[in-house]
């Protein structure tokens, strides 16, 4: 497929329908996940964080901010109010006395099931006009944005 310049898409255009198109995908996932009333405040960041120590199981603070692409002080904001409200838990790493290692309690693993299951509602539901190879297109282009970042971006 061939452009000519004057018929090509401005960078600010893809990235403003980008932004606009995650503003609405957020408020879909916040809605939904409003309405599970789960026993903790679940936000944005939260549920990244969290769905990142799940996939883990048990994953090093340093390496939970390196995963998440931010400061481990900001990490440890988000573990101290998370271990507050009984989601998560510090245990001492055996192997490095002076890491710690963090777990998700049961309760927090009792409801991820819960969120994992509205977000395969609100991905299909937002994604049904999409093909299988269309949205692999998609995941291919978008994860281009993140070639060659520091951090290792996981979702």
């Amino acid at each position: 497929m061939d452009l000519s310049k004057e018929n090509a898409v401005l960078a600010v255009e893809v990235l403003d329908l980008l932004f606009r198109a995650t503003r609405h995908i957020q408020q879909e996932y916040e809605m939904k996940l409003e309405s599970l009333s789960l026993p903790f405040q679940l936000s944005g960041p939260r549920l990244r964080l969290l769905l990142v120590v799940w996939r883990a199981e048990k994953i090093r603070m340093n390496e939970l901010a390196s995963k998440l692409g931010v400061k481990p002080r900001t990490v440890t904001e988000l573990v101290d109010a998370l271990e507050r409200d009984g989601v998560l838990h510090r245990t001492p790493d055996p192997n490095d006395r002076r890491a710690t290692l963090l777990h998700l309690t049961e309760e927090a693993l009792n409801q991820i099931s819960r969120v994992r299951s509205v977000q395969m509602q609100i991905s299909d539901e937002i994604l049904q006009k999409f093909s299988a190879e269309q949205r692999t297109q998609l995941h291919a282009l978008l994860s281009k944005i993140f070639e060659g970042m520091e951090f290792d971006f996981v979702y």
